[in-house]
């Protein structure tokens, strides 16, 4: 069997959010399609183990921000690569909290959506949450972030809770690229890192000091030549 047949299917970017006691938080997901019109219903699917889910089982609340295609990858990385439980996600974001407390992204998003928790499905690793639209708008105009820009075009990595998630395998190239071992972002010389204004050819060793994994936030110390 191929799983990369998987990466075939079509899936947006979204940030998912929810909350708890007075307390928010949120995740990347792709996992995030519409099941009805009438009455509107969507279903997202998430990790057990992240803390979203817990919020999400507890309030059975929660929203959709869809991300713009030219978001950033540090706020990906803010809501994909780093865990609620140790920092505060919504640090520095622009956001505004809806009558039930679930917090919408305002910046660097399309569109929102909120929905209520009406079914689900435990899955082996997931949960897929089936919620009732309670609210919805558009922000902006302007083309959204697809999953396949993100990989082909930003160059951005998938987290290992991830439902798409698929382990890849190791390759020798012929210039030298390291990979982060936070997130698996890979620096590949003959791309750069446009997004920190390193152009192409500046190999690794090259890169100043203070230079980042444009996704986590990890320092050079964290990647791995490949």
């Amino acid at each position: 069997m191929n799983p990369t047949v998987l990466y075939k299917l079509s899936y947006g970017l979204y940030l998912i959010t929810s909350t708890k006691d007075d307390k928010i938080n949120g995740q990347v997901a792709n996992a995030v399609f519409q099941v009805t019109s009438e009455p509107p219903t969507i279903a997202i699917g998430i990790n057990k183990q992240n803390l979203t889910h817990e919020f999400i089982s507890s309030s059975n609340l929660f929203g959709v921000s869809i991300l713009a295609q030219d978001a950033p990858l540090s706020l990906i990385g803010q809501f994909g690569f780093k865990s609620g439980r140790e920092v505060d996600k919504f640090a520095d974001i622009n956001y505004r909290k809806s009558e039930t407390n679930v917090p919408v992204i305002l910046d660097n998003t399309v569109a929102y959506l909120e929905a209520k928790v009406i079914n689900q499905l435990e899955l082996t690793t997931h949960t897929l949450f089936i919620g009732e639209m309670t609210a919805a708008e558009v922000l902006k105009d302007g083309e959204r972030m697809t999953y396949a820009y993100y990989h082909q075009v930003k160059r951005g990595t998938t987290p290992k809770t991830a439902p798409t998630f698929i382990p890849k395998v190791k390759k020798t190239a012929s210039l030298p690229k390291y990979q982060c071992s936070v997130c698996s972002y890979v620096y590949d010389p003959e791309k750069g890192d446009p997004g920190s204004d390193v152009a192409p050819g500046i190999a690794f060793k090259d890169l100043p000091d203070d230079w980042e994994c444009p996704i986590c936030g990890a320092g050079k110390d964290m990647f791995e030549l490949l």
